[in-house]
């Protein structure tokens, strides 16, 4: 009779609202992180400012572990899911706090909270083969990546503490089984990912791996403008977007364009001017004093520099 009245107790239990509260901090925290660095990505941000090694957040967001997918020059950065998977889990943690739940309050935060936890073990377990991938793949650490690992660790951590679960040994199974699928699926997706691009982040000693593509007249033409009106690339011989940058352009045409080596290792570098133009993301371009960051369409460079000859890139 007792372990039945403390079963129905437990099911009645919303979990802490202060849990909720501290959920709902961390996860803004995260969206914001996460939406720092996919607008970077795209250009609207035009830098990032890194604590501690700004080359080494530069070099793992660029890698090719830190895109999704690419279409028709558009990509989509890892961060974004991260963005909406912060956003889904800030959602959760405040939507129980609305009066128009009354009615059905304890069921739906039943369910929030298992949707939180399952989103955090996600998160989380996704996190520490990302942190692995970093340190023995890329071999650079990210502040912004590490600052992601945390905010998800914790939101587990909470979860986990302030859900009001009756059975926690139950709850903990389940998190082992949803983080072992996590992390297969990972390991799958990381060593199918992009492997051209893999090999050219690694294999180069200091130089950027030769364009393979034919320059169309066209792009030759825009390159040669670009060069006229002082507008420069600055890149990092290991970043795989400043390569796909080329690679629009061409092998003759990127033979006509300012480039500026930024890595402080690569052959014939300028990393003190990079340093004191304050590029912090590859590739950027400079296009009346202006700093512009990610890969662009010939078509976006011809717009953006005032170019009018033919665009028959």
């Amino acid at each position: 009779m007792g372990k039945t009245r403390l079963k129905s107790r437990r099911r009645q239990d919303q979990g802490s609202k202060l849990a909720k509260i501290l959920i709902g901090i961390l996860a803004t925290i995260g969206v914001i992180d996460t939406a720092s660095i996919t607008l970077t990505r795209w250009g609207v941000i035009t830098s990032l400012a890194c604590p501690g090694n700004a080359q080494g957040c530069d070099q793992v967001l660029n890698s090719p572990w830190g895109t999704i997918f690419e279409l028709n020059n558009f990509s989509v950065p890892l961060s974004f899911i991260g963005f909406l998977g912060y956003s889904t889990v800030l959602i959760l943690s405040i939507i129980p706090f609305f009066p128009w739940l009354t009615r059905e309050k304890i069921d739906f935060s039943r369910i929030a909270w298992w949707s939180l936890f399952c989103i955090s073990t996600c998160m989380t377990a996704f996190s520490f083969l990302l942190m692995g991938i970093m340190v023995i793949q890329i071999k650079a650490l990210c502040f912004f990546c590490i600052l992601s690992a945390l905010i998800s660790s914790f939101i587990l951590l909470l979860t986990i503490i302030g859900g009001g679960w009756e059975e926690r040994r139950d709850l903990i199974v389940r998190g082992v089984i949803i983080s072992l699928i996590v992390l297969l699926g990972g390991l799958i997706w990381s060593s199918s990912v992009n492997p051209n691009k893999t090999e050219v982040s690694i294999n180069s000693q200091g130089v950027s791996p030769q364009v393979e593509s034919k320059s169309k007249p066209a792009s030759i033409e825009l390159a040669k403008y670009l060069t006229e009106k002082n507008i420069i690339l600055y890149n990092a011989y290991w970043c795989p977007h400043c390569h796909e940058q080329k690679e629009l352009f061409g092998n003759e045409a990127t033979k006509s364009l300012i480039l500026i080596e930024c890595a402080q290792d690569g052959k014939n570098n300028k990393f003190e001017l990079c340093q004191s133009k304050f590029i912090t993301s590859f590739p950027s371009w400079e296009i009346n004093g202006q700093i512009i960051t990610g890969v662009k369409s010939l078509n976006e460079l011809a717009n953006m520099s005032g170019y009018s000859g033919s665009r028959d890139f």
